[in-house]
């Protein structure tokens, strides 16, 4: 792996704070009315899915799970919920290990840095102002659009080669985005990770390069 990078794509749960769980809980308690055992079929997707927007879930666990077919109001309505449950824990989450320093560290040696997560835009811009990271970031990024059409995006308005960049994860949303645009990989494997990533993959238990 280089060690010096022209851009850097971060996810945020689980790469920048330890929110994975905050979010599991979340997803378990919002179908508490439908019996323990599709709050279970919930949980597991969600931890084997990390990366995938809460939209996209919505729609799958209604229509999986329960047979129920949801319109976009109902997502709205469903994803409003999630970020009224979330918004504050995430927002008091604890930083992974390593993840402040190597931010400040590449920002100060001139490495642009941008945050790509599930989580929809404007809440991720908060969040990360609330956590007092905004300023160190090129453009934050979050669903509705998928990962890998924002790192297309992006790499082209800034004129980037894939090889000169790479893309911090904890999920295989997060390594999919990077191996089809072509960037460099490090996942990142924390307690509350449960990925499996492919064989050959670079990982860390802590954020550094």
């Amino acid at each position: 792996m280089k060690k010096d990078y022209k851009a850097i794509f971060f996810d945020w749960d689980g790469v920048i704070t330890d929110s994975v769980n905050i979010k599991t809980d979340s997803y378990y308690d919002m179908f508490a009315d439908f019996g323990k055992e599709v709050q279970e079929k919930v949980k597991q997707h969600h931890l084997q899915n990390g990366g995938m927007s809460r939209f996209e879930k919505f729609k799958l666990y209604y229509k999986d799970f329960l047979g129920i077919e949801i319109d976009e109001n109902k997502v709205k309505e469903l994803s409003n919920q999630f970020s009224k449950l979330v918004k504050e824990k995430v927002a008091n989450a604890p930083f992974i290990d390593g993840a402040v320093e190597t931010i400040k560290k590449e920002y100060n040696k001139g490495t642009i840095l941008f945050v790509v997560s599930g989580t929809p835009t404007d809440e991720m811009k908060e969040i990360a102002t609330n956590k007092g990271l905004a300023k160190y970031f090129r453009e934050i990024c979050g669903s509705p659009k998928k990962k890998t059409p924002w790192v297309k995006e992006l790499l082209e308005k800034y004129n980037l080669k894939p090889d000169d960049c790479l893309f911090i994860g904890d999920a295989m949303a997060d390594y999919n985005a990077a191996n089809e645009c072509g960037l460099n990989f490090l996942g990142i494997k924390i307690p509350s990770c449960k990925t499996e990533f492919p064989e050959g993959t670079v990982i860390k238990n802590r954020v550094e390069l």
